[in-house]
């Protein structure tokens, strides 16, 4: 019995976070887009590449092509997570055509919150580590890599501004999404275990009534 779900959640939800944790329990395949485009062989590649050097975005066509491969692979025979996608009511109409979805877990935060945290975020330019000075894993010296002790940074688009932009935008597109689907509601601003808990329990449910 396979078990395919979605994640969406606004930036900062943690949905990443709590799509990895669900994957590696459950043995499912964890896809998100930035990974697609990163991994993809071939004449896709060639083709997703030629968009994104441009800074252009990928046409949906190339990215439910790389998705289709990617489901028929040994990797998702269990089923899969899709961390993030689809992203509106379009790409989740093309979806439908391809693949069958059990249910959407929606990551619920406040728009304070998502910014509280992503204004928190910080990161090495040497070694790449991730940080945060609001949620986990903060580092053991305010502002200074645990792992080679250089001056941790702050995206320039980690401002008010910018991420109150991306949450109206996140807002517009996802709604229609969320009203497509089976979509189950989760607090985020819980405990990263706590989170996890809630949606263990929901799966469960699913898969009693499977």
């Amino acid at each position: 019995m396979t078990s395919n779900y979605i994640f969406v959640g606004p930036q900062g939800s943690g949905k990443g976070t709590q799509a990895k944790i669900i994957a590696t329990k459950y043995n499912l395949c964890h896809i998100s887009t930035g990974d697609l485009l990163r991994n993809a062989q071939g004449e896709l590649k060639e083709k997703a590449d030629e968009y994104m050097l441009s800074g252009k975005l990928v046409p949906d066509e190339i990215v439910l092509s790389l998705l289709k491969e990617k489901l028929q692979s040994s990797g998702c025979e269990n089923g899969f997570i899709l961390d993030g996608f689809p992203r509106n009511i379009t790409q989740a109409e093309q979806l439908d055509k391809i693949t069958k979805i059990d249910a959407v877990f929606n990551i619920v935060i406040s728009d304070d919150e998502a910014i509280k945290r992503l204004e928190g975020r910080r990161n090495c330019p040497s070694c790449g580590a991730n940080y945060n000075i609001v949620t986990a894993p903060k580092p053991n010296v305010d502002n200074i890599c645990d792992i080679c002790q250089s001056k941790l940074v702050k995206r320039e688009d980690d401002n008010e501004q910018a991420i109150k932009n991306r949450l109206e935008i996140y807002h517009k597109e996802t709604s229609p999404i969320l009203k497509h689907y089976n979509t189950i509601p989760v607090n985020g601003e819980q405990d990263i275990d706590k989170v996890t808990e809630d949606i263990l329990k929901a799966i469960k449910m699913l898969n009693f009534f499977k």
